[in-house]
């Protein structure tokens, strides 16, 4: 069992940064790969970024590449998603998940996560 609990989302101006923060309990975090998906409201959740187990791999959607970066630290069973250049489409939910099964790869499709955090709202202001 994995327990996700994302923290560092707000209210930040367009251009600004924000750092997401993901603390995962239990024993399999170092063996997962972890993921941010994205919820904005009345639209369906979206990938944003996913990092291997190792940290050896990463994938970003393309409205985020160039701008956000994911990383992890498995002496701390976190993974972090920092956000620059913020833009006002760029306001959502944002969530972490796990997976448990494809950890070799950092897969963008929610299907292969199952484990998800309850999430963390950021908001952009223009």
């Amino acid at each position: 069992q994995v327990h996700l609990v994302e923290s560092g989302g707000g209210l930040v101006q367009a251009g600004g940064s924000l750092r997401l923060s993901c603390a995962a309990s239990g024993s399999t975090f170092s063996n997962d790969a972890m993921a941010w998906f994205r919820q904005a409201s009345g639209k369906e959740r979206e990938f944003v970024a996913a990092i291997n187990w190792t940290g050896g791999r990463t994938d970003y959607a393309d409205s985020v590449k160039g701008r956000f970066t994911i990383s992890r630290d498995n002496a701390k069973n976190t993974v972090y998603l920092q956000m620059n250049s913020l833009k006002f489409e760029d306001t959502a939910h944002y969530y972490c998940a796990a997976s448990t099964y494809f950890y070799l790869t950092a897969p963008s499709s929610q299907g292969k996560y199952n484990y998800w955090g309850q999430g963390t709202p950021v908001t952009v202001s223009s």
